[in-house]
């Protein structure tokens, strides 16, 4: 039987878990995967001494931080920075991110001509799969964080950079299930119907984030497509 799974902390409701075990079952693939909540990274060495994988999913907050435990990436996980699929193959660890092309596969419908600037919301591992991704697609893009190091904060928001900053996606855990209350603190008000807001939070499916952005008229998108792409594309790896 082929071993699959994800690590991550908090691991509530896992959509790989889901994706994967119906895929198996209604493929017959002798396969499972299964949840794994690591308290720390450094409990990663253990696990994969305790478990033949044959391949791993990576979530928050450890996109960033397995990087050292493995043995080699891919071109785009080493531009990127960041890994959310594992290959255990010949004994080598092998990391990829495909996060940047199941959220390019997501939003590319929904950009039009005038998406030409983008604010990215957030700095950690799946901010860096979307920045990557709408470079890749033409669209220049601007860091916000807490952190005046990492890019522009919150407080320097004002209605001239939101204005020329049409597509915003959020990259922050915040909003997420059970956290539902919660969102980035930005100035929704300068929002238009000219904007696109995705966010790549996918439980629940409308967010406070989205809530929000919708209410000013603005196009808006969860991160289930961008869920789904990654998915396929982490099975065309661990198969290949």
């Amino acid at each position: 039987m082929l071993n699959f799974g994800i690590i991550g902390n908090p691991l509530r409701h896992s959509f790989s878990a889901k994706f994967f075990n119906k895929k198996f079952e209604n493929e017959h693939i002798d396969a499972h995967y299964q949840l794994y909540s690591l308290e720390s990274i450094e409990q990663f060495p253990a696990l994969c001494r305790e478990h033949s994988f044959t391949g791993l999913n990576v979530t928050l907050p450890y996109k960033e931080t397995v990087i050292p435990y493995l043995d080699k990436l891919d071109d785009t996980a080493e531009q990127i920075g960041a890994v959310n699929v594992i290959h255990f193959s010949n004994n080598c660890l092998i990391g990829y991110n495909t996060d940047t092309l199941g959220f390019m596969h997501s939003i590319s419908p929904l950009l039009q001509p005038h998406h030409t600037h983008a604010l990215v919301l957030g700095t950690g591992g799946a901010a860096k799969a979307v920045h990557y991704g709408l470079m890749r697609l033409g669209v220049e893009c601007q860091y916000v964080s807490r952190d005046s190091r990492k890019g522009i904060t919150y407080e320097q928001l004002n209605k001239d950079i939101v204005n020329s900053h049409l597509v915003v996606v959020n990259c922050t855990p915040l909003g997420m299930y059970p956290e539902t209350e919660a969102c980035a603190p930005f100035p929704y008000q300068y929002l238009t119907t000219q904007h696109l807001a995705y966010d790549v939070i996918y439980n629940p499916e409308q967010t406070l984030f989205l809530k929000k952005a919708a209410a000013q008229g603005a196009t808006t998108c969860n991160g289930i497509g961008m869920l789904q792409g990654q998915a396929r594309a982490a099975w065309e790896i661990w198969n290949a």
